[in-house]
Protein backbone atom coordinates (compact mmCIF):
# COMPACT_ATOMS: atom_id res chain seq x y z
CA UNK A 1 0.00 0.00 0.00
CA UNK A 2 1.30 3.60 -1.21
CA UNK A 3 0.59 5.82 1.89
CA UNK A 4 1.76 9.53 0.08
CA UNK A 5 3.11 10.60 -3.03
CA UNK A 6 5.00 13.08 -4.67
CA UNK A 7 2.82 16.52 -5.26
CA UNK A 8 4.21 16.51 -8.98
CA UNK A 9 5.25 13.65 -11.07
CA UNK A 10 7.86 15.28 -12.45
CA UNK A 11 9.63 17.01 -8.99
CA UNK A 12 12.43 15.92 -7.80
CA UNK A 13 12.91 15.89 -4.00
CA UNK A 14 16.45 17.44 -3.70
CA UNK A 15 15.19 20.11 -5.88
CA UNK A 16 12.14 21.28 -5.31
CA UNK A 17 9.93 21.80 -2.91
CA UNK A 18 6.36 22.62 -3.40
CA UNK A 19 4.65 21.89 -0.47
CA UNK A 20 5.06 23.46 3.08
CA UNK A 21 6.08 19.90 4.09
CA UNK A 22 7.99 19.18 0.92
CA UNK A 23 7.29 16.72 -2.04
CA UNK A 24 5.34 14.25 0.03
CA UNK A 25 3.73 16.36 2.66
CA UNK A 26 5.39 14.58 5.60
CA UNK A 27 8.29 16.58 6.45
CA UNK A 28 11.00 14.80 4.78
CA UNK A 29 14.02 16.00 2.45
CA UNK A 30 16.43 13.49 0.76
CA UNK A 31 19.08 15.93 1.14
CA UNK A 32 22.46 14.71 2.20
CA UNK A 33 24.40 17.64 2.68
CA UNK A 34 22.60 20.76 4.65
CA UNK A 35 24.16 22.68 7.00
CA UNK A 36 24.69 21.64 10.70
CA UNK A 37 25.66 24.97 12.31
CA UNK A 38 24.69 28.32 11.64
CA UNK A 39 24.58 31.99 13.07
CA UNK A 40 24.12 35.64 11.27
CA UNK A 41 28.09 35.15 9.92
CA UNK A 42 28.17 31.81 9.52
CA UNK A 43 27.16 29.84 6.34
CA UNK A 44 24.32 32.25 5.13
CA UNK A 45 24.66 32.21 1.47
CA UNK A 46 22.08 35.31 1.46
CA UNK A 47 19.96 37.15 3.31
CA UNK A 48 16.65 39.15 1.90
CA UNK A 49 14.45 41.04 3.64
CA UNK A 50 10.27 40.58 3.22
CA UNK A 51 8.70 43.74 3.39
CA UNK A 52 5.05 42.88 5.09
CA UNK A 53 4.30 40.72 7.53
CA UNK A 54 3.44 36.70 6.86
CA UNK A 55 3.80 33.63 8.30
CA UNK A 56 3.34 31.51 5.16
CA UNK A 57 6.75 28.45 4.46
CA UNK A 58 8.51 29.17 1.14
CA UNK A 59 7.68 26.78 -1.80
CA UNK A 60 10.61 26.32 -4.43
CA UNK A 61 10.32 25.10 -7.63
CA UNK A 62 13.33 25.45 -10.08
CA UNK A 63 15.09 28.71 -9.54
CA UNK A 64 12.38 30.35 -7.99
CA UNK A 65 11.18 31.27 -4.26
CA UNK A 66 7.67 31.74 -3.75
CA UNK A 67 6.11 33.11 -0.87
CA UNK A 68 2.99 35.67 0.41
CA UNK A 69 2.81 38.38 2.73
CA UNK A 70 0.69 41.28 3.87
CA UNK A 71 0.99 44.67 5.12
CA UNK A 72 0.28 45.02 8.83
CA UNK A 73 -3.01 45.94 8.47
CA UNK A 74 -4.04 43.15 6.47
CA UNK A 75 -5.41 45.85 3.62
CA UNK A 76 -3.03 44.47 0.70
CA UNK A 77 -2.51 41.30 0.66
CA UNK A 78 0.79 39.92 -2.16
CA UNK A 79 2.95 36.82 -3.94
CA UNK A 80 6.83 37.13 -3.75
CA UNK A 81 9.18 35.83 -5.90
CA UNK A 82 12.94 35.39 -5.27
CA UNK A 83 15.80 33.93 -6.85
CA UNK A 84 16.55 30.98 -5.57
CA UNK A 85 20.43 32.05 -6.66
CA UNK A 86 20.68 34.77 -5.03
CA UNK A 87 17.99 36.10 -3.02
CA UNK A 88 17.00 39.01 -5.59
CA UNK A 89 12.99 39.82 -4.96
CA UNK A 90 12.09 39.47 -9.34
CA UNK A 91 8.51 39.23 -8.81
CA UNK A 92 6.34 41.45 -5.78
CA UNK A 93 2.36 40.64 -7.15
CA UNK A 94 -0.53 42.67 -5.09
CA UNK A 95 -3.05 39.37 -5.55
CA UNK A 96 -5.98 41.07 -3.31
CA UNK A 97 -6.67 44.44 -1.81
CA UNK A 98 -9.20 44.23 1.21
CA UNK A 99 -11.07 46.81 2.52
CA UNK A 100 -12.28 45.36 5.86
CA UNK A 101 -9.81 42.28 6.86
CA UNK A 102 -10.61 40.35 9.82
CA UNK A 103 -8.75 41.07 13.24
CA UNK A 104 -6.24 38.34 13.75
CA UNK A 105 -4.85 36.79 16.64
CA UNK A 106 -1.29 37.97 17.88
CA UNK A 107 0.83 35.14 16.76
CA UNK A 108 -0.67 34.97 13.44
CA UNK A 109 -0.92 36.98 10.17
CA UNK A 110 -2.59 38.10 7.10
CA UNK A 111 -0.87 35.58 5.04
CA UNK A 112 -0.23 32.71 7.25
CA UNK A 113 -1.73 29.99 4.73
CA UNK A 114 1.57 28.69 2.37
CA UNK A 115 1.21 28.77 -1.38
CA UNK A 116 2.04 25.20 -3.12
CA UNK A 117 3.72 25.34 -6.59
CA UNK A 118 4.09 22.96 -9.53
CA UNK A 119 5.54 23.48 -13.24
CA UNK A 120 3.95 26.61 -14.53
CA UNK A 121 1.62 27.70 -11.63
CA UNK A 122 1.98 28.75 -7.90
CA UNK A 123 -1.34 28.99 -5.94
CA UNK A 124 -1.72 31.71 -2.95
CA UNK A 125 -4.43 31.49 -0.19
CA UNK A 126 -4.84 34.16 1.94
CA UNK A 127 -8.26 32.46 4.00
CA UNK A 128 -11.70 33.80 3.23
CA UNK A 129 -10.05 37.04 1.89
CA UNK A 130 -9.16 35.10 -1.59
CA UNK A 131 -7.21 32.52 -3.37
CA UNK A 132 -5.47 32.52 -6.82
CA UNK A 133 -3.49 31.27 -9.42
CA UNK A 134 -0.52 32.67 -10.94
CA UNK A 135 2.00 31.76 -13.77
CA UNK A 136 5.49 31.42 -12.18
CA UNK A 137 6.84 32.77 -15.45
CA UNK A 138 5.17 35.88 -16.03
CA UNK A 139 3.49 36.96 -12.76
CA UNK A 140 0.00 36.96 -14.55
CA UNK A 141 -3.31 36.11 -12.49
CA UNK A 142 -5.16 33.11 -14.78
CA UNK A 143 -7.84 33.42 -12.20
CA UNK A 144 -8.63 34.47 -8.53
CA UNK A 145 -12.15 34.01 -6.18
CA UNK A 146 -12.63 35.87 -3.35
CA UNK A 147 -16.11 34.48 -2.63
CA UNK A 148 -15.31 31.79 -0.17
CA UNK A 149 -16.54 33.01 2.76
CA UNK A 150 -16.12 32.04 6.24
CA UNK A 151 -15.41 33.46 9.81
CA UNK A 152 -12.00 32.64 10.85
CA UNK A 153 -11.97 34.81 14.25
CA UNK A 154 -8.64 34.97 14.22
CA UNK A 155 -7.08 34.52 10.79
CA UNK A 156 -6.60 31.99 8.29
CA UNK A 157 -4.46 29.42 8.88
CA UNK A 158 -4.82 26.28 6.64
CA UNK A 159 -2.50 25.82 3.64
CA UNK A 160 -4.18 24.54 0.15
CA UNK A 161 -3.05 21.18 -0.93
CA UNK A 162 -2.52 19.93 -4.39
CA UNK A 163 -4.60 16.48 -5.86
CA UNK A 164 -3.86 15.49 -9.27
CA UNK A 165 -5.81 19.07 -10.78
CA UNK A 166 -7.22 19.68 -8.14
CA UNK A 167 -6.77 22.14 -5.60
CA UNK A 168 -8.14 21.49 -1.79
CA UNK A 169 -8.80 23.77 0.50
CA UNK A 170 -10.90 23.79 4.33
CA UNK A 171 -12.54 26.62 5.98
CA UNK A 172 -13.23 25.49 9.48
CA UNK A 173 -14.33 28.63 10.67
CA UNK A 174 -16.89 29.63 13.39
CA UNK A 175 -19.78 30.14 11.52
CA UNK A 176 -19.83 27.45 8.79
CA UNK A 177 -17.28 24.71 7.84
CA UNK A 178 -16.44 23.02 4.79
CA UNK A 179 -13.88 21.39 2.29
CA UNK A 180 -13.68 22.25 -1.31
CA UNK A 181 -12.05 21.72 -4.73
CA UNK A 182 -10.86 24.27 -6.93
CA UNK A 183 -10.16 22.98 -10.97
CA UNK A 184 -6.42 24.29 -11.25
CA UNK A 185 -6.82 25.32 -14.42
CA UNK A 186 -9.94 27.72 -14.51
CA UNK A 187 -10.61 28.00 -10.52
CA UNK A 188 -14.09 26.81 -10.99
CA UNK A 189 -15.54 24.80 -7.70
CA UNK A 190 -15.60 21.26 -8.48
CA UNK A 191 -17.27 20.36 -5.42
CA UNK A 192 -17.71 21.56 -2.01
CA UNK A 193 -18.75 18.94 1.12
CA UNK A 194 -19.41 20.54 4.61
CA UNK A 195 -18.49 18.88 7.25
CA UNK A 196 -20.39 16.48 8.47
CA UNK A 197 -21.04 16.60 12.30
CA UNK A 198 -23.18 18.91 13.57
CA UNK A 199 -21.13 21.88 15.55
CA UNK A 200 -24.39 23.66 16.64
CA UNK A 201 -24.66 23.04 20.08
CA UNK A 202 -20.42 24.18 20.31
CA UNK A 203 -19.76 27.78 21.04
CA UNK A 204 -18.52 29.40 18.01
CA UNK A 205 -15.02 29.53 19.38
CA UNK A 206 -15.08 25.93 19.12
CA UNK A 207 -16.21 25.40 15.78
CA UNK A 208 -12.90 26.42 14.20
CA UNK A 209 -9.88 24.61 12.98
CA UNK A 210 -6.87 25.52 11.08
CA UNK A 211 -4.99 22.18 10.06
CA UNK A 212 -3.64 21.36 6.77
CA UNK A 213 -4.34 18.21 4.75
CA UNK A 214 -2.49 15.49 3.32
CA UNK A 215 -3.22 13.32 0.81
CA UNK A 216 -2.54 9.49 0.66
CA UNK A 217 -3.17 6.36 -1.17
CA UNK A 218 -5.59 4.24 0.79
CA UNK A 219 -6.68 0.77 -1.18
CA UNK A 220 -5.07 2.39 -4.45
CA UNK A 221 -7.48 5.94 -4.81
CA UNK A 222 -5.78 9.30 -3.59
CA UNK A 223 -8.24 10.08 -0.24
CA UNK A 224 -7.91 13.24 1.75
CA UNK A 225 -7.08 13.00 5.32
CA UNK A 226 -7.61 15.74 7.39
CA UNK A 227 -8.84 17.17 11.09
CA UNK A 228 -11.42 19.67 12.12
CA UNK A 229 -13.13 20.54 15.07
CA UNK A 230 -14.73 17.55 17.11
CA UNK A 231 -14.13 15.04 14.14
CA UNK A 232 -11.11 13.80 11.37
CA UNK A 233 -12.53 13.17 8.33
CA UNK A 234 -11.26 10.93 5.10
CA UNK A 235 -13.23 12.28 1.32
CA UNK A 236 -12.53 10.71 -2.04
CA UNK A 237 -10.67 13.49 -3.32
CA UNK A 238 -12.13 13.50 -7.12
CA UNK A 239 -15.52 13.83 -5.77
CA UNK A 240 -15.28 15.12 -2.11
CA UNK A 241 -17.37 11.99 -0.45
CA UNK A 242 -16.85 11.85 2.81
CA UNK A 243 -15.85 7.67 3.46
CA UNK A 244 -15.03 8.13 7.23
CA UNK A 245 -14.99 10.45 10.10
CA UNK A 246 -13.11 10.06 13.84
CA UNK A 247 -14.85 11.83 16.68
CA UNK A 248 -12.64 13.49 19.54
CA UNK A 249 -12.73 16.47 21.58
CA UNK A 250 -10.57 19.48 20.60
CA UNK A 251 -10.50 22.08 18.10
CA UNK A 252 -8.29 25.39 16.82
CA UNK A 253 -5.25 23.03 15.83
CA UNK A 254 -2.86 23.64 13.19
CA UNK A 255 -0.85 20.44 13.47
CA UNK A 256 -1.11 18.84 9.99
CA UNK A 257 -2.06 14.88 10.01
CA UNK A 258 0.74 12.74 8.69
CA UNK A 259 0.92 9.03 7.28
CA UNK A 260 2.93 5.75 7.55
CA UNK A 261 3.31 2.49 8.46
CA UNK A 262 -0.55 1.74 7.37
CA UNK A 263 -2.04 4.26 9.77
CA UNK A 264 -2.67 8.08 10.22
CA UNK A 265 -1.48 10.11 13.31
CA UNK A 266 -3.97 12.68 13.68
CA UNK A 267 -3.73 15.94 16.64
CA UNK A 268 -6.97 16.98 18.29
CA UNK A 269 -5.98 20.15 18.94
CA UNK A 270 -7.44 22.39 22.29
CA UNK A 271 -8.13 22.30 25.11
CA UNK A 272 -5.79 19.54 25.65
CA UNK A 273 -4.36 18.27 22.43
CA UNK A 274 -3.73 14.68 21.78
CA UNK A 275 -1.80 12.63 18.80
CA UNK A 276 -4.14 9.78 17.85
CA UNK A 277 -2.85 6.54 15.89
CA UNK A 278 -5.32 5.29 14.15
CA UNK A 279 -5.17 2.49 11.56
CA UNK A 280 -5.93 3.27 7.63
CA UNK A 281 -8.91 2.66 5.61
CA UNK A 282 -12.49 1.99 6.72
CA UNK A 283 -15.94 3.46 6.24
CA UNK A 284 -18.90 5.82 8.26
CA UNK A 285 -17.68 6.20 11.85
CA UNK A 286 -14.21 4.47 12.74
CA UNK A 287 -14.15 6.28 16.21
CA UNK A 288 -14.53 2.87 18.23
CA UNK A 289 -12.69 0.29 15.42
CA UNK A 290 -9.43 1.89 14.08
CA UNK A 291 -7.69 4.10 16.96
CA UNK A 292 -4.81 1.83 17.63
CA UNK A 293 -3.46 4.34 20.30
CA UNK A 294 -3.58 7.89 22.06
CA UNK A 295 -0.96 9.59 23.56
CA UNK A 296 -1.82 13.35 25.23
CA UNK A 297 2.04 13.63 26.80
CA UNK A 298 3.75 16.29 24.78
CA UNK A 299 1.32 16.97 21.92
CA UNK A 300 1.90 19.92 20.32
CA UNK A 301 -1.15 22.32 18.86
CA UNK A 302 0.74 23.78 15.86
CA UNK A 303 4.29 21.88 14.84
CA UNK A 304 3.65 19.32 12.53
CA UNK A 305 4.96 15.71 13.14
CA UNK A 306 7.42 13.18 11.81
CA UNK A 307 7.99 9.63 11.22
CA UNK A 308 10.99 8.18 10.54
CA UNK A 309 11.42 4.72 10.29
CA UNK A 310 9.46 2.73 13.13
CA UNK A 311 9.63 6.60 15.01
CA UNK A 312 7.28 9.36 15.60
CA UNK A 313 8.74 12.45 16.44
CA UNK A 314 6.93 15.73 17.75
CA UNK A 315 7.64 19.03 19.25
CA UNK A 316 5.18 20.66 21.90
CA UNK A 317 4.53 24.41 21.57
CA UNK A 318 5.96 24.34 24.87
CA UNK A 319 8.93 23.16 23.81
CA UNK A 320 9.21 19.79 24.59
CA UNK A 321 10.71 17.09 22.11
CA UNK A 322 9.11 13.57 22.13
CA UNK A 323 9.66 10.04 20.52
CA UNK A 324 7.54 7.83 20.54
CA UNK A 325 6.90 4.18 19.26
CA UNK A 326 5.18 4.18 15.94
CA UNK A 327 2.97 1.11 16.56
CA UNK A 328 2.00 1.71 20.14
CA UNK A 329 2.42 5.32 21.22
CA UNK A 330 4.64 4.40 24.14
CA UNK A 331 7.07 7.18 24.35
CA UNK A 332 10.72 6.56 23.84
CA UNK A 333 12.46 9.69 24.90
CA UNK A 334 11.31 13.28 25.82
CA UNK A 335 13.58 16.02 26.05
CA UNK A 336 12.90 19.76 26.88
CA UNK A 337 14.36 22.09 24.14
CA UNK A 338 13.03 25.26 26.30
CA UNK A 339 11.06 27.91 24.16
CA UNK A 340 7.78 28.43 21.59
CA UNK A 341 7.10 26.49 18.68
CA UNK A 342 4.63 26.97 15.88
CA UNK A 343 6.40 25.98 13.00
CA UNK A 344 6.69 22.21 11.62
CA UNK A 345 10.50 20.05 12.14
CA UNK A 346 11.34 18.95 8.59
CA UNK A 347 14.22 15.57 8.85
CA UNK A 348 17.01 14.92 6.22
CA UNK A 349 19.62 12.73 6.11
CA UNK A 350 19.30 11.60 9.85
CA UNK A 351 18.99 14.96 11.53
CA UNK A 352 15.41 16.52 12.73
CA UNK A 353 15.53 20.69 12.48
CA UNK A 354 13.40 22.40 14.65
CA UNK A 355 12.89 26.12 14.55
CA UNK A 356 11.28 28.11 17.26
CA UNK A 357 9.58 31.38 17.95
CA UNK A 358 12.99 33.17 19.03
CA UNK A 359 14.84 32.08 16.24
CA UNK A 360 16.19 29.47 17.76
CA UNK A 361 16.64 25.89 15.74
CA UNK A 362 17.95 22.86 17.46
CA UNK A 363 19.41 20.07 15.52
CA UNK A 364 19.32 16.59 16.79
CA UNK A 365 20.05 13.33 15.81
CA UNK A 366 17.03 10.42 15.53
CA UNK A 367 17.13 7.42 17.24
CA UNK A 368 16.11 6.06 20.42
CA UNK A 369 18.01 8.29 22.55
CA UNK A 370 17.92 12.15 22.21
CA UNK A 371 21.43 13.56 20.37
CA UNK A 372 21.73 17.26 20.39
CA UNK A 373 23.98 17.92 17.60
CA UNK A 374 24.09 22.06 17.31
CA UNK A 375 21.63 24.89 18.86
CA UNK A 376 22.03 27.57 15.93
CA UNK A 377 20.15 31.29 16.49
CA UNK A 378 19.38 34.10 14.13
CA UNK A 379 18.27 37.33 15.05
CA UNK A 380 14.37 36.83 14.85
CA UNK A 381 12.34 34.33 15.45
CA UNK A 382 10.32 31.52 13.07
CA UNK A 383 6.69 30.97 12.34
CA UNK A 384 7.04 29.88 9.13
CA UNK A 385 8.50 26.02 8.83
CA UNK A 386 12.14 25.26 7.09
CA UNK A 387 11.93 24.31 3.37
CA UNK A 388 14.93 22.73 1.67
CA UNK A 389 16.40 22.07 -1.53
CA UNK A 390 19.71 20.67 -2.95
CA UNK A 391 21.98 21.81 -0.41
CA UNK A 392 20.49 24.47 1.35
CA UNK A 393 17.78 25.13 3.81
CA UNK A 394 15.38 28.49 3.16
CA UNK A 395 14.48 29.71 6.51
CA UNK A 396 11.80 32.40 7.11
CA UNK A 397 12.21 34.47 9.66
CA UNK A 398 9.38 37.31 10.98
CA UNK A 399 11.19 39.53 8.82
CA UNK A 400 13.62 37.79 6.34
CA UNK A 401 14.32 35.10 4.40
CA UNK A 402 17.97 33.19 4.63
CA UNK A 403 19.43 30.52 2.01
CA UNK A 404 21.34 28.84 4.40
CA UNK A 405 24.74 26.35 3.31
CA UNK A 406 27.80 25.34 3.97
CA UNK A 407 30.30 27.69 3.22
CA UNK A 408 32.68 26.13 0.34
CA UNK A 409 35.90 25.00 1.81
Amino acid sequence: MLLAFSIGSVSFAGDNWPDFRGPNMDGHSDAKELPLEWSEQKNVRWKTAIVGRGWSTPVIWGDQVWLTTATSDGKELYALCLNKENGEVTKRIKVFEVEKPEAIHDLNSHASPSPVIEVGRVYVHFGKHGTAAINTETGSIPWKRADLNVSHSVGPGSSPVLSEKLLILTFDGTDSQYITALDTASGETKWLTPRSVDLGSVQPESRKAFSTPVIAQVDGQPQIITTAANSAYGYDSKSGRELWRLGYDGFSHASRPVVGKGMMFLNTGYMKPQVLGARLGGHGNITNTHVVWQQASGAPNKPSPLIIDDLFYMIADGGVASCLDVKTGEIVWTKRLGGSFSASSVYAAGRIYSSDQDGKTCVFKTGREYRQLAINKLDEGCMASPAVSGKAIYLRTKTCLYRLEESAK
